[in-house]
């Protein structure tokens, strides 16, 4: 069966509880819907830059841009821009069929010559995607009537999950070659269920419902998005009316307000972990296994976060392509010193370095690097916590300069393992700062496997390597904390994009 976003709508609309259909219908009266949301919107260009591969924003450039396939809130994938794709018999060329009918935010029809412009442009290495590997993969992109055809210039066995993923927009090619990428920023049109009205940079961005929106208009006409990064002000925010909707609160905070308030609290594709970047001490394979086995999860999930989370030990979650549950890394403070001692070091002579972390971005995040750090002191190792905004940690990844120790959370929403694990562990990656041979040449040759299960068994050959090596530690999946105003609906996306359009009037 073939889903347009109208039947979504409807389909989301059918899902909902019994709870949220018996709080008073107060959202009647919200003529602008208002959502305190964790993170500013740096750039518009959904394609190129850093804000590309924030997962946190793409429920904002979902609302504005359509994809070339459409995810579900369940992760599946259901026609979009392109109603229909695949490869052909040998694998040597792709082909995508565009729907018809659909408009820009100006009036103006999408064709097919947008899919193959937005596609070549993002191959272009001049345009700057942070992707472009993955697009740069098709080659010869071109037009015959509704259909777009490329390439295979090395084939990637991801590329149409990438359609409904990071970067994976349309872009209007007339709008902007007109305009150039300064006046896109100014004034960006796409051609998704809202249109961009005002925007305050660093302040809020205010949408207007596309009424001819291919999918269906929204329920709410107006809708604005305020950036409200510290978490203690979203809670203030919904608790005091001045935002009908929230996202990533204190799960203590989340427990109190929904007995008054409509809350939604479901796991989502996003990891946290811990980046260890190959300098300085995170050379020594001791001190690296130390800092894993030391850090005790379920306990800080269960303390920090009221039992919201699920610990994990690989780049994998449960619901993830590659998940292997064999691949355990135990908690093991006693371990942790002997490995320490084995390298000179201890409580009294201990290992030091940086731990860098956001404060506020996702709930307790601050909090579980102080817990960890407070585990790692009690095995010798001492870790001084350096707190910056997410747009930073993309800036020092992107340019290889990250602390020894780095707190950060992956989203995977696709759940490849080239999405988690490859990316994140790659040495060439811009996404990855680990860089050992050794595993370059482990996931080197995955990237083109054609055979699913042989793709499938090396990268669960990959995560046991970088478990036994503690290269990178993971943490835990996240449980997605969501409040609204009685009356207002949200459907959950389990990518952790909170999306505008699937919120309805109860």
């Amino acid at each position: 069966m073939k889903l347009n976003r109208r039947a979504l709508l409807q389909l989301s609309a059918a899902s909902l509880s019994l709870t949220a259909l018996s709080l008073p219908v107060r959202a009647q009266a919200i003529e602008e819907l208002v959502i305190a949301y964790n993170v500013n919107l740096p750039a518009w260009d959904p394609t190129t830059g850093p804000s590309a591969v924030n997962p946190t924003i793409q429920g904002i450039y979902q609302s504005v841009f359509d994809q070339f396939i459409l995810q579900q809130p369940d992760l599946k994938p259901a026609p979009g821009i392109l109603t229909d794709w695949g490869w052909n018999d040998d694998k040597t060329q792709v082909w995508m069929t565009v729907r018809d009918g659909v408009t820009w935010h100006d009036g103006s029809p999408l064709t097919a010559e947008d899919v193959a412009w937005s596609l070549a442009r993002v191959a272009d290495p001049a345009t700057g995607s942070p992707i472009q590997f993955v697009w740069g993969t098709l080659t010869n992109h071109r037009v015959e009537g509704n259909k777009v055809l490329a390439d295979v210039a090395q084939f990637d066995p991801t590329i149409f999950k990438w359609m409904y993923f990071l970067t994976g927009y349309v872009l209007p090619k007339a709008y902007y070659t007109s305009v150039g990428a300064e006046g896109f920023e100014a004034a960006p049109i796409g051609s998704g269920p809202y249109m961009v009205e005002k925007f305050e940079r660093d302040a809020f961005v205010r949408l207007k419902a596309n009424a001819k929106y291919w999918g269906g208009a929204p329920a709410f006409e107006t809708v604005t998005i305020k950036f409200v990064t510290d978490a203690a002000a979203r809670v203030a925010e919904v608790e005091s009316g001045n935002s009908h909707v929230t996202l990533e609160v204190p799960y203590e905070e989340y427990d109190r307000l929904k007995a008054t308030l409509t809350g939604t609290a479901t796991p989502i594709s996003d990891i946290g972990m811990i980046f260890l970047n190959d300098i300085d001490v995170m050379l020594d394979p001791n001190v690296r296994k130390a800092a894993a086995h030391a850090i005790d999860k379920q306990t800080i999930i269960d303390r920090l976060l009221k039992g919201y989370g699920v610990p994990i030990d690989t780049l994998e979650t449960p619901e993830y392509d590659a998940y292997d549950a064999s691949i355990k890394v135990p908690y093991d403070p006693e371990l942790a010193v002997k490995l320490l001692a084995d390298s000179g070091y201890s409580v009294d002579n201990p290992v030091k370095f940086k731990i860098q972390t956001t404060k506020g971005f996702k709930p307790k995040d601050y909090e579980m690097i102080q817990a960890i750090v407070g585990l790692w002191r009690k095995v010798g190792i001492e870790a001084e916590i350096e707190t910056y905004e997410i747009a930073k940690h993309y800036e020092l990844r992107a340019a290889d300069q990250l602390a020894p120790a780095a707190f950060y959370n992956w989203g995977n929403s696709v759940g490849d393992p080239t999405t988690s694990t490859g990316f994140a562990m790659f040495g060439p990656s811009p996404h990855s700062v680990w860089d050992g041979q050794d595993l370059i040449d482990m996931i080197g040759p995955l990237w083109g496997e054609k055979d699913e299960a042989k793709r499938i068994d090396g990268w669960k050959k990959v995560d046991a390597f970088i478990a036994e090596n503690a290269l990178v530690i993971p943490l835990l999946q996240y449980v997605q904390p969501i409040l609204s105003a009685p009356g207002v609906v949200v459907t959950p996306h389990a990518s952790g994009a909170l999306l505008p359009y699937l919120m309805k009037r109860a």
